[in-house]
């Protein structure tokens, strides 16, 4: 993506918001500016104002009423401070923050209000969404059931996540966070669900190729962006995440499917911390409502599944937590965890090994499970994560030992192979269909005699395989989602003829 296409910081315009919003000329809604620095402004003269509500602080500058105390409220301005000074009078607008949205902001990049930086003109405006929203209650809501294909193995087969479920990514940097739920958003493709990707705090290069990377593989066409990026201010990236959620409750009044990616939360509340400094708020516990961990509970209490009376469509959250030396007892980590539904536990120790994605089956876990997996899925990996983690129980107790009987060997070997048929690209997101056939041979055994180092190729040459000389299995277990009797020994069959036709190229020497 060319460097002209993002807007750069200074021109986070508003123009598109001075026609849309009206000034209410009444005396208790004109007030003067009383000391403005680092972005907050403090006025006098606004007795009416209420909490969340846009004001006009004239040439098109708005600020967000955040602080409302008995003589003064104080502002957080939106976009260019520039030429404020004491004395400038400012107006109520009578509006609470809101953000304009139509169906065609689809495939574009916005900013914290809204706005299209993408260089491809103004979006229509069909209708407006508070930022802030009380999240449905009870009685609105149906319990997760419906999947949400990952298309990653080793999520999809051990840590289920339904429609309407909020999952925290949590690991340290650069254990591939964002690259899962990059590649669960390219394999939304064609699944009827609809993704808003939230980037706070993120340098504007990584948001390049991130848009690029859904622009060539076509997901853009099923996607926004909602970007604040680290160049933009403390309140852009404040509202960022309110504002994507505002976009997805658009559809979800529409009765439809969406996915939220919440890059990155640890970043929104370093953002809200430098804000709640400035307006001289308590910037960590026991400040409600200005508490941190309120700040998020607001946010994620809103994905939900809606029953049919209330148009049956869900938000499904993705938020993503990073961590300082695998610490998930610091306080941004336990809250977020708390809040959540469950989380997908990233090691650094794992990813350096090779092993990508690097899950840690023991810690990670989703507390909807299986109620959200499909019957085939549950059919081949039932015990797969307790396998697994017996697995990894069991080698590091044989490091220490050299005699190890034939069971035991045969444990690890097996071990080992699920293990490997876990890796995958993060941009290869595969079928239910294909995730079945290939755990399927891992579990059952049919890998035990291929060369532990081959699987990853095995792998692509037997889906190949499949897609040439099955394709009617394939189909069958993508309709039914589940595997019937007569299918187990056909499924058997294709693995032992595959294995026989190319034994030269994996099978090991007994």
């Amino acid at each position: 993506m060319k460097k002209s296409q993002l807007s750069s910081p200074a021109a986070f315009d508003l123009t598109g918001l001075v026609d849309k919003v009206k000034v209410k000329p009444l005396m208790a809604s004109v007030g003067q500016i009383l000391a403005f620095a680092d972005g907050v402004v403090k006025v006098s003269g606004l007795d009416k104002v209420q909490a969340g509500e846009l004001v006009d602080l004239g040439e098109a500058r708005f600020g967000l009423a955040l602080n409302l105390e008995e003589d003064s409220v104080s502002l957080v301005v939106l976009g260019n401070n520039k030429d404020l000074k004491v004395g400038d009078t400012v107006k109520r607008t009578g509006r609470i923050l809101s953000v304009g949205v139509s169906d065609k902001i689809l495939g574009r990049t916005v900013d914290s209000l809204g706005l299209a930086i993408d260089g491809k003109g103004d979006l229509p405006v069909t209708k407006y969404m508070p930022l802030e929203k009380v999240a449905p209650g009870v009685m609105t809501r149906k319990s997760v059931t419906v999947p949400l294909q990952t298309g990653t193995k080793a999520i999809d087969a051990m840590i289920p996540i339904g429609r309407g479920q909020r999952e925290l990514i949590i690991g340290d940097r650069s254990t591939g966070k964002t690259a899962i739920a990059l590649g669960t958003i390219l394999n939304q493709a064609g699944q009827d669900v609809l993704c808003v990707y939230v980037c706070i705090g993120q340098k504007r290069s990584s948001l390049a190729q991130t848009k690029q990377l859904l622009e060539e593989r076509g997901a853009m066409a099923y996607t926004t962006i909602v970007a604040a990026t680290a160049s933009d201010s403390a309140s852009q990236q404040f509202l960022a995440p309110y504002t994507g959620l505002a976009i997805a409750e658009y559809f979800l009044d529409q009765g439809k499917d969406v996915l939220i990616v919440y890059d990155d939360l640890t970043k929104h509340a370093q953002a809200y911390r430098e804000i709640s400094l400035l307006l001289r708020r308590p910037s960590g516990r026991e400040a409600y409502p200005g508490d941190v961990f309120y700040l998020h509970s607001r946010l994620l209490e809103r994905a939900c599944r809606l029953n049919e009376d209330f148009g049956g469509g869900s938000i499904t959250a993705l938020p993503i937590i990073e961590t300082q030396a695998n610490d998930v007892s610091a306080y941004i980590p336990t809250n977020v965890i708390s809040i959540t539904d469950g989380q997908i536990y990233l090691e650094t120790d794992l990813f350096n090994s090779g092993m990508k994605p690097a899950i840690n089956v023991g810690l990670s876990v989703s507390r909807v499970g299986s109620a959200a997996q499909t019957k085939a899925m549950k059919q081949v990996a039932g015990t797969m994560k307790m396998d697994l983690a017996q697995f990894r129980e069991l080698q590091a107790f044989a490091q220490f030992s050299s005699d190890l009987d034939d069971r035991t060997k045969s444990q690890l070997e097996r071990g080992l192979r699920v293990n490997e048929t876990l890796k995958q690209g993060w941009d290869q997101p595969l079928s239910v269909a294909e995730q079945v056939m290939v755990i399927f041979a891992a579990v059952k055994g049919l890998l035990d005699e291929v060369e532990q180092d081959k699987i990853p190729a095995w792998e692509k040459a037997y889906l190949q395989y499949l897609h040439a000389t099955e394709p009617k299995l394939l189909e069958a277990i993508t309709q039914a989602q589940k595997i019937t009797e007569d299918q187990e020994p056909k499924i058997k069959k294709a693995i032992e003829t595959f294995n026989e036709m190319h034994q030269e190229f994996w099978i090991r020497e007994n």
